[in-house]
């Protein structure tokens, strides 16, 4: 390569990027514009202030609610499985705890059971009857 050496270097204009809906919005450029005497329209949102979205299908659900009569509950535990627990644990002369230990549950699964509060669990009736050495499902 012969002869002087020459760079041809083109001139890059970098320019800022039109302002997005936000930063019109924001207060710097809104008083900004009002200086330069620019036109600045507000407009009010219709749901401003106000929770429309969360309670506008409410009415819906509501009267279907009324409708409903129908009495929903869980299964209860049956009151000859809990005195077949309770009579097989003393037998075994277990406290409850303990035999919660013995099946791998906690104390107070064993009392929801006895008294009654608990839902029926076949898996935990199921470990009852071999810790306990009983039959608890045959008699339903």
């Amino acid at each position: 390569m012969s002869g002087p050496i020459s760079q041809d270097w083109e001139p890059v204009v970098i320019r800022k990027k039109a302002p997005n809906a936000a930063a019109k919005k924001d207060e710097k450029a809104v008083n900004a514009a009002r200086r330069a005497g620019a036109e600045i329209e507000t407009v009010k949102k219709s749901t401003a202030g106000t929770n429309k979205a969360a309670s506008s299908s409410t009415s819906l659900n509501t009267r279907k609610l009324d409708e409903e009569t129908e009495n929903l509950t869980h299964d209860r535990v049956p009151t000859e499985l809990k005195k077949a627990i309770m009579q097989a644990r003393m037998d075994k002369k277990l406290t409850q705890a303990q035999l919660a230990q013995v099946i791998n549950e906690k104390p107070q699964i064993i009392q929801e059971y006895e008294s009654g509060k608990a839902i029926p669990n076949q898996q935990i009736i199921g470990k009852l009857e071999r810790a306990l050495g009983v039959k608890l499902r045959g008699k339903k």
